[in-house]
């Protein structure tokens, strides 16, 4: 339990690549925005389509860290393909993934504003894998916040480069110079002599032209880029129209369905009526993987009757990260708790360990969260196809094609490109639909597709999938500050127990995982000493992202004891906060803000509608964005209720206004269900849930009323899936404790007695 070595990176992701999924998305961000408004850079490559002009748009030459070690020329970034069909309709080939967060309707408005555009006549599809697609530092995923803020300017360039080669072609076609043409949503337009001609009809032309080599991008008169356009994939999704993994089949397939072993690395025995279990009916086979057994069958309902009927015997296996039988989660914090040894640095400004030395007011507190299931709508499935050249399609949901490209490629020992990988709309994101071993369904797809041969459809039912996700780790968090004579903190020390899945998926060693220690690190207050660590203890569990990552419990640790340092200083916490930012402008705005969308700031306890209640306030800074939490809350039944939350969200810039407000709505809903309820138990290396009757989640009438105001600072873009989150459990638990006297160092909060005065 008390393993402190550095921990060994998984083989499913990238061994080469060890930054924060995050941090890769600022820093394409910086790189590309520096150009806004500049001549933008263009190689010249241009594809010829059969419906028309089928442009992509490469950004300057960037390696890898791999390639660049290796001394290799690195390849393409290609931002994206570009379609425009001889009716005028345009398809864009969108590198990131639809999960429900609005991201191809973003890229429509992107696109569509550059190109000028009627973004009707856009459709908008998710691109196959390939390195073409990589455009965030190298790499190509859909999280981490990243989509918007890190593809907006290449999409931008994209509709520019088209536009302009559509002028160059009705130029040669008007017999005019290019510069006397313009152009009205679809259409090239010459004034003078009011002839106009259809993107549609100049396509052809155009796909026969050079893709410039410079373009710039517009800077004012905006028609879709901070809009409040409507979401293109409402209409399907409202009219059971929207297709999902769930969905997905392929001619001549057979549906599979599993039974995995109640404790990971146990293995099953054969059981003992196979062959009355195989002579069911509909069955085709019954096959014994690694961790668990499976009945392939015409049918799913079929195969997952006969699963159950099987008779199996477990008996302890070979799996590289075995639970332990003994393993609970009672005896895992005890254990984190009781950790000792240097913590590896991961934040420090000043003399931290000094001053608390030598303070005469030293507050201590440890906070604690528990590992979380993803629970998202859509269970896990995949479909696994080989071909007759031996080539392989995987169907499934994913965040990450081309990681799951690799991992497929080196289960397989198949070339890259002899994989190919359909990214279908994914029923939930959270963080779930990364490559995690043996959390996914996809490699015991192509085990049974090999065995079967025939193609195969693993679908995992809710209890297998509670059974099997890759859960957010336990956050442990001990903190330590000094006051000075004046109640004001001087110094802040803080140690982070355990471990996170930048580390185990990604081999970042501890001090360099951001998502074991970000939320504590990167606060913007003007504490003058500060010291952050990273004390690493393996987690026996299989982890992995969870929306905001450490953010989700990591803020809510810092911002409910910085209100134990402001009441143990005597200070009010809006006031605190405000001092210590008193030189940061964007967030004295951002908390203007937000006392001005609440009404005022009014800690409480009050009388409002026949109940006593008090407010809180919580700030985070998660992926580029800043936000401003105030939570309302009374006591119902002596449980923690919330009546309103307010958030102020500053994300620099904003494509659709209406897409922020709902982001910021579900993840405040997800935030509030995680901070009251939700909690994964494990007793004898088995979670006790299994479905969501003993896995609480946030109910319709638990969700309270949400206002969101949004700040543009012109600040560089920042994320908006999930920024909307880690203030939530602050600003609830600082309310509570407000209104109670009891100051919750652990979530949930049902699990807290708030009828005792602290």
């Amino acid at each position: 339990m008390h393993d402190h070595a550095r921990p060994t990176p998984d083989t499913p992701f990238p061994a080469a690549r060890t930054s924060d999924l995050s941090r890769l998305a600022a820093a394409e961000t910086a790189r590309i925005e520096a150009a806004a408004g500049a001549p933008v850079k263009l190689s010249r490559r241009l594809f010829m389509g059969a419906a028309g002009l089928t442009l992509a748009v490469a950004l300057a030459p960037r390696a890898s860290r791999a390639q660049d070690a290796a001394g290799a020329a690195p390849g393409a970034s290609l931002s994206a393909f570009l379609d425009i069909r001889p009716d005028g309709t345009v398809e864009l080939r969108s590198p990131f993934v639809e999960g429900g967060q609005g991201i191809h309707t973003a890229m429509a408005q992107l696109v569509a504003e550059e190109l000028d555009l009627d973004i009707a006549a856009m459709e908008v599809v998710t691109a196959p894998a390939g390195t073409d697609y990589q455009i965030l530092g190298g790499m190509r995923m859909t999280g981490g916040s990243s989509s918007v803020r890190g593809g907006h300017m290449t999409m931008r360039r994209l509709g520019a480069a088209a536009r302009s080669m559509l002028i160059d072609a009705a130029a040669e076609k008007l017999g005019v110079p290019a510069g006397e043409l313009t152009t009205r949503p679809g259409e090239v337009a010459h004034e003078a002599s009011g002839r106009a001609l259809p993107y549609g009809e100049l396509a052809g032309a155009a796909s026969l032209g050079e893709v410039p080599a410079d373009v710039t991008l517009k800077q004012d008169g905006f028609r879709y880029i901070g809009a409040r356009v409507p979401r293109m994939d409402l209409r399907d999704k409202s009219t059971g129209k929207a297709r999902y993994g769930i969905d997905s089949t392929v001619p001549d397939m057979l549906h599979a369905a599993v039974r995995h072993a109640p404790r990971r690395g146990m293995a099953p025995e054969a059981p003992a009526n196979q062959a009355e279990v195989e002579a069911m009916r509909g069955v085709h086979s019954v096959h014994l993987l690694p961790d668990a057994v499976a009945v392939c069958a015409e049918r799913w309902y079929l195969a997952r009757r006969a699963v159950e009927a099987l008779e199996i015997s477990w008996t302890e296996g070979e799996a590289e990260r075995p639970m332990p039988a003994d393993f609970s989660s009672a005896a895992f914090r005890q254990a984190l708790d009781a950790a000792d040894g240097e913590s590896a640095e991961a934040e420090a400004k000043g003399d931290a360990l000094g001053a608390l030395a030598g303070a005469g007011t030293v507050i201590e507190a440890t906070y604690t969260a528990p590992m979380l299931v993803h629970g998202q709508l859509e269970p896990p499935s995949a479909i696994a196809s080989f071909d007759a050249d031996g080539g392989l399609e995987l169907n499934m949901p994913n965040q990450a094609p081309e990681m799951f490209q690799a991992a497929a490629a080196a289960m397989t020992g198949l070339a890259p490109e002899k994989i190919t990988v359909v990214s279908p709309g994914l029923g939930g994101f959270f963080g779930r639909h990364f490559p995690y071993a043996d959390s996914n369904p996809w490699p015991q797809a192509v085990t049974l597709a090999r065995a079967t041969g025939r193609p195969v459809k693993v679908l995992w039912t809710r209890e297998e999938e509670f059974l099997r996700d890759a859960m957010r780790p336990v956050g442990h968090a001990k903190f330590r500050a000094a006051l000075d004579a004046d109640g004001m903190p001087v110094a802040l020390a803080a140690d982070l127990v355990g471990e996170g899945p930048t580390g185990r998926w990604w081999g970042a060693p501890p001090g360099k995982d951001g998502s074991a220690v970000e939320g504590v690190t990167g606060k913007p207050y003007a504490i003058p000493n500060v010291r952050v660590g990273q004390r690493f203890v393996a987690n026996p569990a299989a982890i992995g992202y969870w929306r905001s990552v450490g953010h989700s419990m990591h803020d809510y640790f810092y911002e409910s004891f910085l209100d134990e340092l402001a009441l143990a200083g005597g200070k009010d916490p809006m006031a605190l906060r405000r001092a210590l930012l008193a030189d940061n402008p964007r967030l004295i705005a951002l908390l203007d803000a937000v006392e001005t969308l609440s009404g005022g700031w009014r800690p409480g306890p009050y009388e409002m509608e026949g109940t006593t209640r008090a407010r809180g306030l919580a700030m985070a800074s998660p992926f580029g964005s800043e936000v401003a939490t105030i939570a309302e809350v009374s006591l119902d039944a002596g449980q923690v209720r919330a009546h309103r939350i307010w958030v102020a969200i500053d994300p620099g810039s904003a494509v659709n206004p209406s897409t922020i407000e709902a982001q910021v709505r579900g993840a405040v809903a997800l935030g509030l269900s995680q901070t009251l309820l939700e909690e994964v138990v494990y007793e004898g290396g088995e979670p006790l849930a299994r479905n969501f009757d003993m896995y609480q989640i946030l109910s319709r009438d638990m969700m309270p009323a949400v206002e969101v105001a949004i700040v543009e600072s012109g600040a560089p873009m920042g994320g908006i899936g999930e920024p909307g989150l880690p203030g939530v459990g602050g600003a609830v638990a600082n309310a509570a404790a407000t209104l109670t006297g009891v100051r919750a160092r652990a979530t949930p909060l049902i699990n807290v007695d708030f009828t005792s005065q602290g």
